[in-house]
Order: C-alpha cells, then structure tokens, then sequence
C-alpha cells in the first residue's frame, strides 16, 4: 500500500516508516502536522494514512479533524488513527462518519509489531479495527446513556437543576413541588444510575457528571 504517515513525535513517525517500508508497504509522505497530512494525501492520493489524534499546534484533536476532512474529500483513503490514551469520543465520532475502513489504535499496541500490520493490513483492506479498550470504553459511556433515557421527566428535570448547583429547596420552588417530593426524585434517580449509597454529596456529583457526559453528546 501507498501510506502517509502523520505524526509529530519524530522518532515514532520514522519507526512507523521503517516498519512499514521493510514489510513492503511505500511510505510516500511522512510528516509532523495536519496542515502538512492534509496537503501529502491530496498530492499523493494514498491508500492508507496513518494519524496521531493530537498534532501541533494546539495538541488537542488536530489529528481527528484531519482524518474527519480526509474522509469527506477522500473517502477511498483508509484511515488508522493512534492515540496515546483512549478517548472513545473521538473514535465515536469517527465511527458515526463510517465505521468502513477505519482504525482506532491505541499507541501501545505499536510495540507489536506483527500485531500493528495485521490491523494495517485490515484497514487496508475496507476492514474496522477498534482497540479493545476503546471498545469497552463506548459501552460503558452507552450504557450510562441508556440508564439515563429510563429517567422520568420530573426526575430529568431535577437532575438538570443539580447539575446546575441548586440546593434541594431550590429545586423545589422551581418546580413548584414540596422538598419531599424533591428528595424522593433524587433518591429514585440515584438508585436508577446504580449510585451507591456513600456519601450524599458525592452520590450528587457523580450523577451530575453522568448528566453531562450525556449532553456531550
């Protein structure tokens, strides 16, 4: 295969060239930025690029809105992005585009060489290879979606009061409902998100923090 290789970490990116040149593939760009992927795979026109999720100048997700645009202006250019920690949300996104020849790898699992040209090689290939760890990671947050979606109304609404720090009184006068009515709205939605039943603070802080991975998305 034809391979552009994004990374700014320099040792890792001429490893990534030597590995692949002597399994046969051709390296045909190699470079430190998303401006320079962007511009290497329009002159090159590859069949694979290879792109770190975080690249100057920001070190952010550089990298994904790279891979995002290569998939809108160059859909037959497979991708396999690495990260350095896992971060399903961008591979969710990712994913949502087209799950068609895509990578999302974690870059430890570079160490394993064989390993790292068969996901290579599938991707190549129109295949999806997602690391494991990732994949756990999407369910997890799906998961807590899900057990979101079973909140009633009543309760949704006073989980989006909590979330915006209002005490149990002043929930009540918002919702016009007597505080015992908000106490057993948070007792019922706790119990629902599988909160354990420690410290009443921290019960609150945990299911603000599920409400808003909710929003994220």
């Amino acid at each position: 295969m034809r391979i552009v290789i994004a990374d700014d970490a320099v040792l890792l990116r001429a490893g990534l060239e030597r590995l692949l040149t002597e399994s046969g593939h051709q390296v045909v760009a190699a470079v430190g930025d998303a401006s320079a992927l962007l511009a290497a795979v329009s002159h090159h026109q590859p069949d694979l690029a290879i792109v770190d999720v975080r690249m100057p100048p920001t070190f952010t997700d550089e990298g994904v809105h790279a891979a995002s645009l290569i998939r809108d202006q160059d859909p037959d250019v497979a991708l396999v992005v690495l990260s350095q920690y896992v971060e399903e949300r961008y591979a969710s996104d990712l994913i949502a585009d087209s799950p068609r020849a895509l990578g999302y790898v974690l870059k430890d699992r570079v160490a394993d060489v064989e390993d790292f040209l068969r996901i290579v090689d599938t991707v190549g290939s129109g295949g999806t290879w997602l690391d494991p760890e990732v994949v756990q990671q999407i369910f997890i947050r799906s998961r807590r979606r899900r057990v979101l979606e079973t909140l009633t109304t009543r309760e949704r609404e006073v989980l989006e009061l909590m979330a915006q720090g209002r005490s149990n009184r002043a929930i009540a006068d918002a919702l016009f409902v007597s505080p015992g009515s908000v106490e057993k709205h948070i007792s019922s939605l706790l119990t629902k998100l599988d909160l354990p039943p420690v410290d009443g603070e921290n019960r609150r802080v945990m299911a603000v923090l599920r409400f808003l991975e909710s929003e994220e998305k």
